[in-house]
């Protein structure tokens, strides 16, 4: 049987009975509509010894604000391009929020023109200055932005998928709340694997393995399954093209940031699912379960028991999902193809 353990709150709000190490944290977009509350969560995180906030626009303000909060450790502020590096040298943990946000009609390509360029800068700058890095991506197209980010890093020679994450929990909170909405019981009693990628139909949330069992029909499992794939289409027509999901984001972020902490701390049995580099199926990158550890990923959890109909969705997403790696590594070759006059190495991903 999967269990997906946590996601409660009190990760996030309420202090861990553990000691733990103390840790550096870097949210890369942290005056955007993720990266401040996102901060703000992360500042809560118990043995975060120093959270650094970078974006294109002033964060010292955003750092002031935060250094107020009643909790040990101190926040510190940087500033554009030239401030990226500074931020992220000696960091544990890097969370990257920058970007586009995804607006009503926008294809994907045109996402991925912005904000492909965000991971290939991020890699780098963590290439140079924090090269041990755990390096989770917040920022969409998920998954794009992980191949491309992959591509980047090995191109630098610092490529470890076990330190590489495209965090996907949002996709396991919406699960646990729609869920737990129709079952009429606290998100909080609701245990669910959600498998695949990050967009439309390739979110497969496992129903028939979720905990409680659910008792709904397969219609009723089909109309939850659809609204999970696209939640985040609900929320970007309910902000009527101001903006797509943020505050949540943020929440399920700042969960997953709390569990890379919890792992390096050492403490075990820390079970989260996020897009990855892969060898469980035969697309290059997937969402699945893992163990976190001192090293990121300790061990990679093989994929849970499956329905006939959720077979047949993942063979259908598989093919998706190639495809999205191929056009990230792609779109990571002829960035640096650009930016350099040396030859792209052979042994990209």
């Amino acid at each position: 049987m999967f269990l997906l353990r946590g996601l409660k709150s009190s990760i996030i709000i309420a202090p861990w009975r553990s000691a733990v190490r103390t840790l550096k944290v870097a949210v890369v977009g942290a005056g955007g509509g993720i990266g401040q509350p996102l901060s703000l969560l992360i500042r809560r995180c118990p043995g975060v010894d120093e959270l650094a906030l970078h974006d294109l626009s002033e964060t010292k303000g955003i750092a002031a604000d935060l250094s107020h909060v009643s909790q040990r450790g101190k926040v510190v502020g940087f500033t554009g391009e030239e401030g990226l590096e500074p931020a992220l040298t000696a960091a544990d943990v890097v969370v990257v929020a920058a970007g586009m946000p995804r607006l009503p009609g926008m294809q994907r390509d045109d996402l991925m023109a912005a904000n492909g360029r965000v991971a290939i800068k991020v890699a780098t700058a963590v290439s140079k200055a924090s090269p041990g890095a755990l390096l989770a991506f917040i920022t969409n197209p998920i998954n794009m932005i992980v191949p491309t980010a992959a591509a980047v890093l090995k191109a630098h020679g610092n490529y470890d998928p076990r330190r590489l994450f495209g965090v996907t929990t949002l996709d396991v909170v919406r699960s646990k709340k729609f869920i737990g909405d129709s079952m009429n019981i606290s998100p909080d009693e609701v245990t669910i694997p959600v498998i695949g990628g990050h967009a439309g139909i390739t979110i497969l949330p496992l129903i028939s393995q979720c905990q409680p069992v659910f008792k709904g029909g397969s219609k009723e499992t089909q109309s939850l399954t659809h609204r999970i794939q696209e939640a985040g289409t609900e929320v970007v027509n309910a902000k009527a093209g101001k903006g797509s999901a943020t505050l949540s984001m943020a929440f399920a972020g700042a969960h997953f940031v709390g569990s890379l902490l919890r792992g390096l701390g050492g403490q075990e049995g820390v079970v989260e699912c996020a897009f990855v580099a892969s060898e469980l199926t035969n697309a290059p990158f997937l969402v699945s379960p893992l163990e976190l550890g001192r090293d990121g990923i300790q061990r990679y959890l093989p994929l849970p028991q499956m329905s006939d109909s959720e077979k047949g969705a993942l063979e259908k997403l598989l093919p998706i999902l190639r495809q999205n790696a191929e056009e990230g590594i792609q779109f990571a070759k002829n960035y640096l193809k650009e930016k350099s006059a040396s030859p792209v190495p052979a042994a990209l991903p």
